[in-house]
């Protein structure tokens, strides 16, 4: 009888709400339970017991708010699977930190809502002080290889646009055909990854880092990536579309700044519009005045290909 009194409480509650209140209540209560079992299941892989117990220390704080929002909707849920499994994979390829603070975000705007109406709500003034507190200093406090190499991969990804846009931008209007480009480009970028990979290594090890190899290892294969990304376009494309090709590598240098930008801008809290801006007018300059220089060349010289 107990039971049914308190759930009987808590329909009536339910029922007491607005309409758009208790969809917001029911939109918090579902990604708290989301992220209580996406936390647990990414704690379980967890090799560093640091990283671990503060996984599994905010999977109990979304389990708790969980239970409070269940309280006003009287509901038990069923977690999103497909959108468990989404974050699963993304936390394969980009990381925890990434995938932790990206799922945040969503809640972020729901603790906007909350704070409307948190005078109609008594606990949600205090969830959103733990979501703000507590649970954003754990996320911090999570450590992850790949972010020591952020400065690796910045110096491949960016020495590649830059180099590799304007080379390849001088040798489409020099050479005016996408398969001698693309034999062209994949040379240079493959000499320059073996070449910027060496060098990062030398500078770290100067510096006395013991981890200098896998510095060098992750400036290479960003650099390396890159490379093969913008010279795909010249080898899908037929000789004669060697504008077209241009085209479509200069989409792929936004897309990858974008992205790589992006992953950064969240990873590490760092703004992201003044970063990818700053990136790619300088691909993009350097583009330019190289596809100036290719056409000079080009006339200067009388080579026709």
């Amino acid at each position: 009888m107990h039971t049914d009194g308190v759930m009987k409480g808590r329909y009536m509650m339910a029922d007491s709400l607005s309409p758009s209140l208790y969809k917001l209540i029911l939109k918090m209560q579902r990604s708290e339970l989301d992220g209580c079992i996406l936390y647990a299941q990414i704690a379980k892989r967890q090799k560093k017991q640091s990283n671990k117990s503060a996984m599994i220390e905010i999977a109990k704080t979304e389990r708790r708010h969980y239970e409070i929002w269940r309280r006003y909707t009287g509901r038990d849920l069923q977690p999103s699977r497909l959108k468990i499994a989404f974050f699963r994979v993304l936390s394969r390829v980009l990381g925890d930190t990434f995938t932790i603070k990206f799922f945040e975000r969503s809640e972020d705007r729901g603790i906007k809502d909350l704070k409307s109406v948190e005078d109609d709500l008594p606990e949600a003034r205090a969830i959103i002080k733990e979501e703000e507190g507590h649970e954003a200093q754990l996320i911090e406090m999570i450590d992850e290889e790949r972010l020591h190499y952020v400065g690796s991969m910045v110096l491949g990804l960016n020495d590649a646009l830059v180099e590799l846009t304007g080379a390849v931008a001088g040798l489409t209007f020099a050479l005016a055909n996408t398969r001698l480009v693309a034999l062209s480009a994949i040379i240079t970028g493959v000499s320059a990854t073996l070449s910027m990979a060496a060098s990062n290594y030398l500078a770290e090890r100067a510096d006395g880092n013991a981890k200098a190899l896998k510095s060098s290892m992750y400036t290479g294969v960003a650099y390396l990536i890159t490379v093969v990304l913008m010279v795909t376009p010249y080898l899908l494309l037929p000789n004669s579309l060697y504008i077209a090709a241009f085209g479509v590598m200069l989409t792929v240098v936004i897309l990858v700044i974008l992205v790589f930008n992006y992953y950064i801008s969240v990873a590490q809290g760092l703004p992201f519009l003044r970063r990818f801006g700053e990136m790619a007018t300088i691909s993009l300059g350097v583009a330019a005045i190289s596809f100036v220089i290719g056409l000079l060349a080009k006339s200067l010289l009388g080579i026709s290909v």
